[in-house]
């Protein structure tokens, strides 16, 4: 098979690395790719979002599979422009389409596709411009801290959660009507706020059938002690240890069966990865939001402990016969920590030469944003630059060879969290 990965991050590596293994695959593809999926793939430079280009790419390679990393293509609707192109329609697209894809698109979609489906979340309402006075009424009637979300894409820093009233009503304010997220913020959700311990789960589907991947937890703010401002993660660990057979089935039972029904009864056309945004309460599980793509950096540790050929389980997702596979998953544990430009998640400078990647040893190391230059250099193109993953038999035995890897690593304002799995 010919295989196509649209995006540029840790993710998109970690699937080109993981398919490049695969003796199934021929010719691999990345658009745009980074320095790290050169090494394996032919990088195109060709944007997620330009269809018309991605068309011609497909056809002029003869691409048998395209594998959607972000969510922006899955909104725009990548995989309904695939069905209805003549010439295209035969190719296998691993991703939600549009209809589908809402639920990451739309927070007050997926809060109401919970609701319909009795599947535990926090209590919530929407809000727009014009009920911004409702809002701050809405907010009155809960306890601190104040959650609002805006309701579109807004790169995964559109959540923000506050202590103070007053400070909640501002931000709502700037949210809905200074347009701080711009057009993703025209409708804000406010839900209340759930005390507990975060974690992920992803969920692969062929729209009738489903397997569950390992479960992961990220580190979402930029300093120690999860402090500071929200990023796209930090950090991840696979499995979570708090998450026990017990929590597992109760997921399972009550979010992830009543998901993939939820799906064939409001006929959402879904193949690909559901990414389940969840809090521990107590001892339940409750949905803080759907993701339609995988999880960055939680592919990153996810992926690697998948035993299974994935160019095959991607297959049996295309056709409708994932119920035919069985996963199999690695009993290490997996870690990464992600490397990122002095800055960031704010103004940071980009360009910054890369060295020592070579001496990585016992570590996989997963480049996100940095490319490779025509004199071979690495240089750092993001603010997220690179994830070390590493496998072990302890989650804290897997930190600390990421750790010692990074002593190896260097860039002009490099900086990383020293503290990934503090929680645990």
């Amino acid at each position: 098979m010919n295989i196509l990965i649209l995006g540029s991050g840790g993710r998109e590596h970690t699937f080109a690395w993981k398919i490049a293994q695969s003796p199934l695959c021929k010719n691999l593809f990345v658009a745009p790719g980074n320095s790290g999926t050169a090494e394996i793939a032919t990088n195109v430079n060709i944007g997620v979002t330009d269809f018309e280009a991605i068309k011609q790419l497909v056809v002029s390679k003869g691409i048998d599979m395209v594998v959607v990393g972000p969510e922006d293509p899955l909104v725009q609707g990548v995989h309904d422009f695939f069905l209805n192109d003549e010439a295209l329609k035969h190719v296998a697209v691993i991703g939600p389409q549009k209809a589908a894809a809402e639920l990451e698109g739309s927070k007050e979609f997926a809060k109401e596709f919970l609701y319909r489906h009795n599947i535990p979340t926090a209590a919530y309402q929407s809000f727009t411009k014009q009920s911004v006075e409702d809002g701050y009424a809405f907010l009155e009637t809960l306890k601190a801290p104040y959650v609002l979300k805006a309701d579109g894409l807004a790169a995964g820093k559109g959540v923000v959660i506050l202590e103070d009233l007053n400070e909640a009503k501002a931000e709502l304010k700037r949210m809905l009507v200074d347009a701080k997220f711009g057009a993703a913020s025209t409708k804000v959700v406010i839900e209340e706020f759930l005390d507990g311990i975060e974690l992920s789960c992803f969920v692969l589907t062929d729209g009738e059938n489903y397997k569950i991947l390992p479960t992961a937890k990220d580190y979402k703010r930029i300093g120690e002690g999860d402090t500071g401002l929200n990023t796209g993660g930090m950090g991840a660990v696979s499995p979570v240890p708090f998450a026990t057979d017990s929590f597992l089935n109760k997921i399972e039972e009550r979010i992830v069966k009543p998901t993939i029904a939820g799906f064939k009864k409001d006929k959402l056309p879904y193949v690909g990865f559901v990414f389940i945004g969840l809090i521990k309460v107590g001892d339940d599980p409750k949905v803080i939001e759907y993701n339609v793509r995988m999880g960055d950096p939680e592919t990153e540790v996810v992926l690697p402990r998948l035993k299974n050929d994935f160019v095959e389980i991607l297959k049996a997702m295309a056709n409708g016969s994932l119920d035919k596979i069985d996963i199999e998953i690695d009993s290490r544990a997996a870690t990464t920590i992600m490397l990122v430009s002095g800055g960031y998640p704010e103004a940071y400078e980009k360009g910054k030469e890369i060295t020592g990647v070579s001496n990585i040893t016992d570590s996989i190391p997963f480049h996100a944003g940095a490319q490779l230059q025509d004199d071979g250099k690495i240089v750092t193109s993001g603010g997220r630059v690179m994830a070390i993953t590493s496998y072990g038999n302890t989650y804290k035995e897997a930190i600390k060879k990421s750790y010692q890897n990074i002593d190896k690593l260097h860039f002009d304002k490099m900086n990383y969290r020293k503290d990934i799995g503090f929680d645990l």
